[in-house]
């Protein structure tokens, strides 16, 4: 039996979950109380996105031995996964009850700390994990967003590119590695090629992309690479030399940097950040395509997004499930969904509401909601690529905030300074959209008015 679970745990660290989960299984078959078998069954399912059945398995485990410390940190992830952020760091404080020097578990504890709002504990839990491993990439990494969303850019900004440091953040965050150090704003552009690329989200690249302007000005040749559906809308920047994208010639460099690594770069703090606004701009083939789709203009038109293009589950507490937004529509507005995917539901939803119009099949690229959104006078939506979008248009947006929201959003303000157009809704509590969605529409009957 200890072959059995030895292989299983081999094939599951080689992320051969099938097979692992058929090797655990046997050993339950056999031994109905393995702990460490109900343990790692619950880590798969976790690990599978399903963190339900990740719990309940956990819970199996512990209730037969209930002095292992990770299982409650494994039992607080999937709990964390589910939007239960006090029970997360309740199992979070146990396991270090039984072992207070595992730096994971302050680690996992801090992110719990600052979903809930409270950024000073997490602070606080980063760095005892950072004390017990210094060299914790994540558990640094951790701390920049804390700091950056605390508006402390100068600690947050220089932590933040601890990120190169993790191969497992590497590797989520779609960085790119190349033989030569980033520039980080030490040497002059002056004469000299610079290579901008993407990493991590599409909202990132639409955000970023405004300091290929400064490098511009300090006498760079800007060659950008980004993600497939930005490379149209993005050839319209003015003073880049080349856009490319997977697939395509890389254009020789001097120099090269990622687009999240700009704002340390050119040394910005909350008082200088870059919103020269517009910087992006509509194709105006496609606008007066879109202009014929829609036909004459009879209300003010309101763009929605409720949902992220990828549904990833550590994602989902942005999103809004649709009809718990459908209570805007009746307003006398004319609503369009900016939605390119939609989940299955939602498109059974949206047959019951034709006054949302959907257009997913026509948006092919930024290019084509870029348009579109040309021809909408308001855009309501979570935090996703399309808020970035029509924010760099300098389209009025207003921002649907989660409780802990991501760096760039900060807190406790309801403008952002990268956005000059856009107004933020945030959520008073985790999970309270309804909070949120009353004040959008006090605020609709105030526009529509």
């Amino acid at each position: 039996m200890g072959r059995l679970i030895d292989d299983a745990l081999a094939l599951h660290r080689e992320g051969n979950h099938e097979q692992a989960t058929v090797l655990y299984k046997m050993v339950l078959a056999e031994q109905p109380q393995h702990f460490d078998a109900l343990h790692l069954l619950g880590v798969i399912e976790l690990q599978n996105q399903n963190p339900l059945a990740a719990v309940k398995l956990i819970n199996q485990a512990i209730a037969i031995y209930p002095n292992n410390p990770t299982f409650y940190s494994n039992r607080g992830a999937a709990l964390r996964a589910l939007g239960h952020f006090e029970a997360a760091l309740a199992n979070y404080g146990q396991a270090l009850e039984l072992n207070a020097n595992n730096p994971d578990a302050h680690f996992n504890k801090g992110i719990a700390l600052a979903a809930l709002g409270r950024y000073q504990e997490a602070l606080a839990s980063y760095t005892e994990a950072q004390r017990l491993q210094p060299d914790y990439a994540e558990a640094h990494w951790n701390e920049s967003l804390c700091r950056l969303k605390l508006g402390d850019f100068a600690t947050g900004l220089a932590k933040y590119e601890w990120r190169r440091h993790s191969q497992k953040l590497f590797n989520k965050l779609n960085m790119q590695r190349f033989d030569q150090a980033p520039w980080l704003g030490a040497t002059s552009l002056a004469g000299k090629t610079l290579y901008l690329h993407a990493e991590q989200g599409l909202g990132d690249t639409l955000q970023f992309c405004r300091y290929a302007k400064l490098a511009v000005e300090q006498g760079a040749t800007v060659n950008l690479g980004v993600q497939p559906p930005q490379k149209s809308l993005l050839q319209s920047m003015a003073g880049i030399n080349t856009v490319v994208t997977s697939g395509d010639k890389l254009p020789a460099f001097d120099h090269h940097c990622p687009f999240m690594s700009l704002p340390l770069a050119f040394g910005t703090h909350l008082g200088n950040i870059p919103a020269d606004i517009p910087y992006l701009f509509s194709d105006k083939t496609k606008v007066n395509n879109w202009h014929e789709r829609l036909g004459q203009k009879k209300l003010p038109r309101v763009g929605l997004v409720w949902a992220g293009g990828r549904f990833v589950p550590e994602l989902l507490y942005r999103s809004i499930p649709l009809p718990q937004m459908l209570p805007l529509l009746p307003a006398p507005l004319q609503f369009i969904s900016l939605q390119k995917e939609l989940q299955p539901a939602d498109e059974l939803t949206l047959k019951d509401h034709p006054e949302l119009q959907h257009f997913g099949d026509y948006l092919h690229d930024f290019s084509d909601t870029a348009a579109l959104i040309e021809l909408i006078d308001l855009v309501i939506c979570i935090d996703t690529s399309v808020a970035h979008l029509a924010g760099a248009m300098g389209k009025p947006v207003w921002l649907l905030l989660a409780f802990d929201p991501d760096w760039r959003w900060f807190l406790d303000r309801d403008d952002s300074p990268w956005y000059p157009t856009m107004r933020l809704f945030r959520q008073s509590a985790p999970g309270d959209w309804d909070g949120v969605l009353e004040r959008v529409q006090e605020e609709l009957a105030r526009y529509v008015f």
